[in-house]
């Protein structure tokens, strides 16, 4: 078994699609308080990793551990509440911001009250625009709801997709000190894909290459990216 810090770790993870290996054989661990940048380029597998660590696809082989249990023993809802997704686009659902916020926790039969929703705004950079609907907000905006969903459930783990990929750079880096701050504020450990290198440089503290769906190198974040 892992060490008492580590928080998910993946043994021979794998994925086969139509014959191609876009996750091949990765084992790779992440540690409580760890933010990891999984870097590589378009096709490397990036994406298609973090969909197997919560199960939105099914590994062929090899299984994923969340601390220390074989995530198959895990219900998938119970595995999503524990592991939150932030993807590329922000996916809300109609409705307002709170009706967003408050989806997560009523599928475990909790209703987010105003104190709980208003310090969730108030974390995102959102404090009174609970009431605004999700069609009428910024890109910037959206990606910072999309996070106070993520957050709503209490998560262990977040995996962050390219998550400032649509915005400007003034949104980019905005985003990216939030995360930071969330991160740290909330004690959580962190999966973030992106391209920019530069970004994993100012937000992770380890990093992982993947290239044709297998891990390439892994290590703390200036070993892998001055290597």
């Amino acid at each position: 078994m892992g060490s008492s810090t580590e928080l998910l770790r993946t043994e021979h993870l794998s994925r086969v699609v139509d014959g191609v290996r876009v996750v091949d054989s990765v084992s790779v661990a992440v540690d409580r308080g760890d933010i990891l940048a999984v870097i590589g380029p378009s096709g490397a597998g990036k994406s298609s990793l973090l969909r197997l660590l919560n199960r939105l696809d099914e590994p062929t082989g090899g299984t994923v551990y969340l601390e220390g249990r074989d995530y198959r023993t895990i219900e998938p809802r119970e595995l999503r509440q524990r592991v939150g997704m932030v993807m590329q686009s922000a996916n809300l659902f109609p409705g307002t911001v709170v009706d967003n916020l408050r989806f997560g926790p009523a599928q475990r039969g909790i209703d987010l009250s105003g104190p709980a929703l208003a310090r969730l705004l108030d974390d995102v950079g959102l404090a009174g625009k609970g009431d605004r609907d999700v069609a009428r907000l910024s890109g910037g905006e959206a990606q910072r709801v999309a996070l106070a969903r993520a957050l709503a459930n209490e998560p262990r783990l977040l995996l962050l997709d390219e998550p400032t990929s649509a915005l400007d750079e003034d949104a980019r880096r905005e985003i990216e000190s939030l995360v930071s701050r969330l991160l740290r504020e909330h004690h959580l450990a962190c999966i973030i894909i992106t391209h920019d290198r530069a970004q994993a440089r100012r937000v992770a503290t380890c990093a992982m290459v993947m290239d044709a769906g297998r891990l390439v190198q892994a290590g703390k974040i200036d070993e892998v990216l001055d290597a």
